[in-house]
């Protein structure tokens, strides 16, 4: 359930990717707790508006708010603080290979500020918990199944109680089947967490299945989806 309280907030931005302008004059507000779909075609923006969000992009124009942070104004050293308050999910999982899957999320508490191991251990098991991923803690990524896999990225990106997640295309590379497992987590995660979801995709069944917000990136715009009739 969203509120009132933007967690993006975008007016007339222009979104470039390098010197490229890719989306002119973006206007978009995300409010707390909700779910958001992003879609459109390869090349047409939603990865420059994923880059930008978490300040890998440079913004110039208009307004461009994430949580406290003014993008315009941001500064190198505040991106870190600006990354802690958004987790994200990537198609490919993004996992460490080399160590095991409790290690890899230790990786990432201690990169991010956390020292105590008990406090460290205790924060891990809360959120293989809420992912239904405790009995994988020791084992290495390439023993889990892809869906599995996207599981304990999910973990990652609610490692710091984030209120924003970002999903890049999370279903891509899954059966049906998995991917709406995946999809259940995430739409129970936005539900009772109440953390805004902004999810890139190409699948439009799955828009169909797990109705929400639905913007599109084309022509150099990106705007909402009236009805259901445009999907």
């Amino acid at each position: 359930m969203s509120n009132n309280t933007p967690i993006i907030h975008f007016e007339s931005a222009d979104i470039s990717n390098g010197s490229l302008l890719v989306i002119s004059s973006l206007s978009l507000t995300i409010c707390e707790g909700e779910f958001v779909y992003l879609t459109g075609k390869v090349g047409s923006g939603k990865t420059s508006i994923i880059r930008t969000i978490i300040g890998e992009n440079p913004v110039r124009n208009g307004i461009a708010q994430v949580d406290k942070f003014d993008l315009l104004k941001l500064k190198k050293k505040q991106i870190p603080y600006l990354r802690r308050e958004i987790g994200v999910v990537f198609q490919d999982f993004q996992l460490l290979m080399d160590r095991n899957i409790e290690d890899n999320l230790v990786f990432v508490l201690r990169a991010t500020g956390w020292n105590n191991i008990e406090k460290i251990r205790e924060r891990i098991n809360d959120v293989l918990h809420e992912v239904d991923m405790t009995q994988k803690a020791h084992k290495m990524p390439h023993q889990l199944s892809g869906g599995e896999q996207q599981r304990i990225a999910i973990a990652r990106a609610l490692l710091n109680d984030p209120k924003l997640i970002l999903a890049d295309e999370p279903t891509g590379n899954l059966d049906a089947e998995t991917a709406n497992g995946i999809m259940r987590l995430l739409r129970d995660i936005n539900k009772y967490k109440e953390t805004a979801i902004l999810m890139v995709t190409h699948n439009y069944n799955i828009i169909r299945r797990y109705p929400a917000r639905v913007l599109i990136c084309e022509n150099n715009e990106c705007r909402e989806l009236e009805d259901e009739y445009e999907i």
